[in-house]
């Protein structure tokens, strides 16, 4: 989810809030996944199990992991297995960084992998939803002996090119308001960030009272602009195209049917250059499934969870 896609001893207090119920009906746990780079923050979801944990993997770049977390789905996916977030360098709980650490795929995947390494995990699913899904293909391919499976959410293809957009085609008065938001914000440009952000997320949904719902309630996303630039920057000549023919683990691609800022021609590409791939759309959803059809969702996700 790029911006255009979904765009200190106080550290453990820094990741940001998720808001998703007052009082967790499952077991709800923070940590630090300490590196020479950064300290990454993140948090869990359930117990681990027997049954395969996810590592779920946010989009932005440059956001928390808040934005996925605005209802209780994955609170109901952590009753039966154990359920990760954690917020990605630079962002949220996790600004604690060496300076000049880089902002590289490599990078990224480190993370990950340091996240999966402070909780003791073998084996995982690994979710990644819009640009997480990126990270999360860039991961499978480096670690492919811990990735039992994968799923591909409203996800960018195997580099930036690849994504069919038509956010523009299709909210030119909504782009039109961005491009006045910014010129009239250009002495504030964290003020003009936020009102980006908030245009960028009404143009994300199917339902209108979902999306009304959502931005009520959604608060601080933990933007920072700075950082998805330089994620932007750092991974604009990535290319994971060569890489999805060798994937042997079971792969899900789920994509929104009305998801304008990911259209579905890119999962229809992404489940086709990934052998044996299970492709499923969502028809009464835009980019966030999960929040516009979560009972759908939570079904599909553990049926291919469960599979053996």
């Amino acid at each position: 989810m790029s911006i255009q896609l979904l765009c200190s001893a106080a550290l453990m207090a820094q990741i940001v809030p998720h808001n998703i119920v007052p009082h967790s009906i499952v077991p709800h746990n923070k940590g630090i996944a300490h590196t020479e780079q950064v300290d990454i923050a993140y948090e869990t979801l359930g117990t681990q199990s027997a049954a395969l944990p996810v590592i779920a993997v946010n989009g932005g770049p440059g956001l928390s992991h808040s934005y996925m977390v605005q209802n209780d789905m994955w609170e109901r996916v952590a009753k039966h297995r154990l359920v990760v977030f954690y917020d990605q360098r630079g962002i949220g709980g996790s600004r604690r960084m060496q300076p000049g650490a880089p902002q590289t795929m490599d990078a990224q995947v480190a993370d990950l992998d340091a996240v999966r390494q402070a909780l003791k995990l073998d084996k995982i699913a690994v979710l990644g939803d819009s640009y997480g899904g990126m990270v999360a293909m860039a991961y499978a391919s480096a670690h492919p002996e811990h990735v039992a499976k994968l799923v591909l959410s409203d996800s960018p293809g195997p580099n930036w090119k690849s994504i069919a957009r038509v956010l523009p085609e299709v909210f030119p008065d909504v782009e039109e308001q961005n491009e006045k938001d910014a010129q009239s914000m250009s002495s504030h440009p964290d003020v003009a960030a936020r009102a980006g952000l908030r245009n960028h997320f009404k143009m994300l949904f199917y339902s209108p009272e979902k999306c009304d719902a959502y931005m009520e309630r959604m608060g601080d996303l933990g933007q920072e602009p700075a950082v998805g630039a330089a994620v932007h920057e750092a991974t604009r000549d990535l290319d994971l195209t060569a890489r999805l023919s060798d994937f042997k683990f079971p792969t899900l691609v789920i994509n929104g049917r009305f998801d304008m800022n990911v259209a579905p021609l890119t999962a229809w590409r992404l489940a086709h250059a990934i052998p044996g791939a299970k492709l499923v759309f969502f028809e009464h959803s835009g980019h966030l499934p999960s929040y516009e059809e979560p009972d759908r969702y939570i079904s599909v996700l553990e049926e291919f969870l469960n599979a053996h």
